[in-house]
């Protein structure tokens, strides 16, 4: 059986199975780079930035970084810059750095942010496949002189 989660903002429906989930528990705490081409959800410590299509960080969980994602949506702590189309600012959430989002902000009553907040023009999401599943740095300079192309999950190709 697969299930889905489906978010709407306006007319614009957003379906993620929740096979391409990935989770940060709260007994984990990572340093470094995270990448996914699906969702995210951190209910644990991250040091680093995050670059997703969607990103859920949790009432228990905390970024230090950026994160850049399609949808992004925080209940917890998160000390950086967030780029994204759509962004929630939960009542449970602390945001101390800039918002940039294209489509829509959500602020709930108890939200907490220090930071700036701008509306850009345009999709903020440079994700691409290559830049996500690249195995390592020779994979992407084979992919900038013309080589052939690594696709780790087929269903992230358009």
């Amino acid at each position: 059986m697969v299930s889905y989660r489906i978010f709407m903002f306006g007319d614009k429906k957003i379906k993620i199975k929740d096979s391409e989930r990935s989770l940060i528990s709260e007994t984990m705490s990572i340093e470094g780079t995270i990448n996914s081409s699906g969702a995210i959800d951190i209910a644990g410590l991250l040091k680093g930035p995050v670059y997703s299509k969607e990103v859920i960080v949790r009432e228990t969980g905390s970024v230090t970084g950026t994160i850049e994602a399609d949808r992004v949506e925080i209940y917890g702590h998160m000390d950086g810059k967030i780029s994204g189309d759509d962004v929630v600012v939960g009542s449970t959430g602390t945001v101390k750095g800039d918002i940039e989002f294209a489509n829509n902000l959500k602020t709930e009553n108890g939200a907490d942010i220090d930071g700036y907040i701008k509306k850009i023009q345009g999709s903020k999401s440079k994700l691409a496949p290559d830049f996500l599943f690249s195995k390592n740095k020779e994979d992407k300079k084979t992919k900038e002189n013309g080589g052939s192309e690594t696709v780790v999950n087929k269903e992230s190709v358009i």
